[in-house]
C-alpha cells in the first residue's frame, strides 16, 4: 500500500479523534476530530479544558519564527532548525514557510516522521551506520529526486559500514559531512584535522558516498566562552578550507559548513562571515532549534540575543496550566501537575500568573515559588503577598523546550485572549 502524500498525512492529523490519549482536552469533545475541535475556537479557560494542560502562545510562536528568519537572512546564514526539539510536523512546515532550508534531525525514526510530512531537505546530525535505515534512505532518494539528506561521518570504519550497506541499493550517492568534535571530551566527531582528512579520504574512495562539507556542535566546547567558541569555529572553517585544497569537494555542488545550537549562534554568524572563498559556493547552515518555543529558564539565560539585544529578543511561548488542589498552610500550596507534565531536567518551572477560580482578571503570581515536583504535584511556597486559593489556575513557565514537547502528544496553540486556534501533534 503506497504511503500517504504529505497533504494526506496532515489531513490525517486533523481527522484524529479526540479521546483519552490526549491530556487536558475537554471531556465533552470526545468523538470530535482534532480539526472539528479546532474549528470551534474554544476558550482555554471557559471551554471545558482540564488541568494540567500545556499550551503554546500563537503570537509568540509567530514572533520567534519571524525573528530567526530575519536574523539568519541578515547574517547570510541558512537555517535547518533541529526538529528533535518539537517533533511537531506542523511546526516543521511553519519553519520551512519562514525560510528554513530544511530540518535537522538526530535518528532515523525522526527522519521517517519528517519524510511522512513532506520535508525534502534533512540534515542528520549523526553518523548513520544502521544498515536498514541506510537502505530505506536510499529507497527514499531513488523514489524522490527532490529529497536530499546530509549526514555526519566521523570515522573510517563508519564510512566503510555505510558504503557496505548502500552498495547495490543507492541510485545516487548519500551526501555526508565530516564532523569535527568540539574538544576531546565531546560526544562524537573527529578529534583532529588529520583524522578529518583521513575520513574524507575514505569517503572519496566510497562510491556510495559524496563528501559535501564539514560540521560540528560548538555547544560542547569545554568551559565555553565567546573566545573559546570562536576559536573552535575557526578550526571548523580551517578544516573546510583544508579539505577543499585537497580537492575533496570536487563532486559537490555546494560546500556545507554547519554548526549552531541555541546558545552561540551569534559566534557562528561572526566566524562564518570570515569564511575564505572556496572552490564551490558555501551553504552556511545554522541548526538552532529551541528558538521556536524558547523558554523561561535555560535558554532565556543562554540566548545570544542577551549579548546582541539590538537584534531582537525571543519570547517564551510555553505555558503549563495547573490548578491549586490543596492549600494546607499559609506558606504552602500544591498544584495538580508534576514530573509527568513539566520539563524539569534543567530547571524547575516558574510560577508566572494566576487566574482566579471565580473568573477574575489574570494577575502576576507574586509571592509564589515552585520548590519541588512530585510525580503529579507541584510544590509551591507562598509568601505573605501571595493571593492563591484552591481552584485557581496557575500558569507555569518551563525550561528546556526539548523535554517539554516530548511529554505532550497534542498541544493547544492559544491566542492572548484565550482562544485555542490549533493543536500541534508531536511524534516522540
Amino acid at each position: 500500500m503506497p504511503a500517504d502524500s504529505p497533504a494526506e498525512a496532515f489531513a490525517r492529523l486533523a481527522a484524529e479523534r479526540v479521546d483519552h490519549r490526549f491530556r487536558g482536552l475537554p471531556p465533552d469533545a470526545g468523538g470530535l476530530t482534532v480539526g472539528e475541535l479546532a474549528a470551534q475556537r474554544r476558550n482555554l479557560f471557559t471551554g471545558g479544558f482540564t488541568t494540567p494542560v500545556l499550551t503554546l502562545s500563537a503570537e509568540r510562536l509567530e514572533h520567534n519564527l519571524k525573528l530567526m528568519q530575519a536574523y539568519t537572512s541578515r547574517h547570510g546564514l541558512v537555517l535547518a532548525p533541529h526538529g528533535k526539539t518539537s517533533m511537531a510536523p506542523e511546526l516543521f512546515r511553519r519553519q520551512i514557510e519562514h525560510g528554513a532550508w530544511g530540518i535537522t534531525l538526530a535518528v532515523p525514526h525522526q527522519v521517517r516522521v519528517a519524510r511522512a510530512f513532506g520535508v525534502d531537505r534533512i540534515f542528520l546530525a549523526n553518523e548513520l551506520v544502521d544498515a536498514a535505515a541506510l537502505r530505506w534512505i536510499a529507497a527514499e532518494q531513488a523514489a524522490d529526486p527532490d529529497f536530499r539528506l546530509v549526514c555526519y561521518v566521523d570515522s573510517v570504519r563508519g564510512v566503510a559500514l555505510m558504503d557496505r550497506a548502500l552498495e547495490g541499493t543507492a541510485e545516487r550517492p548519500l551526501d555526508v559531512v565530516v564532523e569535527l568534535a568540539a574538544g576531546d571530551d565531546a560526544r562524537t566527531g573527529v578529534r583532529t584535522a588529520a583524522q578529518g582528512r583521513a575520513v574524507a579520504e575514505a569517503v572519496s574512495a566510497a562510491p556510495t558516498l559524496r563528501l559535501v562539507g564539514v560540521a560540528g556542535y560548538e555547544g560542547e566546547v569545554p568551559q565555553p566562552s565567546a573566545e573559546r567558541v570562536r576559536a573552535w569555529l575557526r578550526q571548523l572553517v580551517a578544516l573546510a578550507a583544508a579539505l577543499d585544497r585537497d580537492g575533496r569537494f570536487a563532486a559537490a555542488d555546494r560546500i556545507v559548513v554547519s554548526a549552531g545550537g541555541s546558545a552561540w549562534f551569534d559566534a557562528v554568524a561572526e566566524v562564518f562571515g570570515e569564511l575564505p572563498e572556496l572552490s564551490r559556493p558555501v551553504l552556511k547552515l545554522l541548526r538552532s532549534g529551541a528558538y521556536v518555543a524558547h523558554d523561561d529558564g535555560h535558554y532565556r539565560r543562554l540566548t545570544p540575543f542577551n549579548r546582541v539585544p539590538e537584534e531582537g529578543a525571543l519570547e517564551p511561548a510555553f505555558r503549563l496550566w495547573a490548578q491549586v488542589v490543596s492549600r494546607p498552610r499559609p506558606d504552602r500550596a500544591f498544584l495538580n501537575a508534576g514530573k509527568r507534565d513539566a520539563a524539569h531536567d534543567l530547571d524547575l518551572p516558574l510560577a508566572r500568573v494566576v487566574r482566579p477560580a471565580d473568573g477574575g482578571p489574570e494577575r502576576p503570581a507574586d509571592g509564589v515559588a515552585v520548590t519541588a515536583l512530585s510525580d503529579q504535584h507541584t510544590w509551591l511556597r507562598t509568601g505573605p503577598e501571595a493571593v492563591l486559593e484552591v481552584g485557581d489556575w496557575v500558569g507555569l513557565g518551563l525550561s528546556h523546550p526539548c523535554t517539554a514537547f516530548d511529554k505532550w502528544s497534542l498541544i493547544p496553540v492559544v491566542r492572548a485572549d484565550g482562544t485555542v486556534v490549533e493543536y500541534l501533534r508531536t511524534f516522540f
